[in-house]
């Protein structure tokens, strides 16, 4: 309210002026004539100024700002995935009894063109995930995102995430399992019915976390090459990769 009041004050007070200028011009120089010549022809001009304001000015600076915003959330993601994404999505994938039949098509490598990403994408989106419990590692599931749980938390309350509806999805499938997990005091001892629902979570993260992890490798590739090497080289999907540079 207050800031309204201030609003239309300087409104006032900007039109207060206006008129006072005009009305001493009056009394200066008598030509009222003239007064309207350029009042007309500056009152013309407002739908250009306007026109320039807010379809061309604004627009670059918004496209300015939203590119601010996308560069920032970026880290954040880069974040996530330094510190959760990249190790959940290899033990993620050990559920997945069928990941041989696509594991080729996602190892990323150097020599990927943008091309190789949308096959690889298109892929993924067809893969139909099956997700057997006993071929991955409950507790060490567990483990890993419990000891990554205050950071998720952190990253749920990123206002900058609002801007990508499909990472907030992620973080919380991620954060679902990771409750859900944390709730369980014997994984050893889980009714079928349990292993099921389980089951569906990890599907749900899993799906989520192969296409942002893909789509984060490009923007690797693309903005920082450096990063991208090593995201290659230390890539949890592909058994053969290795940190150390041997070529």
């Amino acid at each position: 309210m207050k800031e309204r009041r201030w609003q239309l004050a300087l409104a006032a007070g900007l039109v207060a002026s206006s008129a006072l200028l005009y009305f001493m011009h009056y009394l200066i120089f008598h030509d009222p004539h003239h007064i309207f010549i350029y009042m007309v022809g500056d009152i013309a001009f407002v739908p250009v100024e306007v026109l320039l304001v807010t379809m061309i000015l604004h627009r670059l600076l918004e496209r300015r700002e939203h590119k601010a915003k996308l560069n920032k959330l970026n880290m954040v993601i880069g974040a996530f995935f330094s510190e959760v994404g990249t190790g959940l999505i290899g033990r993620i994938a050990a559920f997945d009894v069928e990941f041989d039949e696509i594991r080729s098509d996602v190892v990323v490598t150097q020599a990927w063109k943008d091309k190789d990403f949308e096959k690889a994408r298109a892929g993924l989106m067809s893969y139909d995930y099956s997700i057997e419990m006993e071929g991955g590692d409950l507790a060490d599931l567990r483990e890993y995102l419990s000891e990554r749980r205050q950071f998720l938390l952190g990253l749920l309350g990123n206002q900058n995430l609002l801007e990508h509806e499909a990472f907030t999805e992620l973080l919380w499938a991620v954060f679902h399992l990771t409750e859900e997990l944390h709730s369980r005091t014997d994984l050893s001892a889980l009714p079928v019915s349990d292993q099921i629902h389980l089951a569906g979570d990890i599907k749900r993260a899993y799906t989520l976390l192969a296409a942002e992890w893909l789509a984060y490798m490009k923007h690797l590739k693309t903005a920082y090459p450096y990063l991208f090497s090593l995201a290659v080289r230390t890539n949890p999907l592909d058994p053969t990769a290795h940190a150390e540079v041997t070529e």
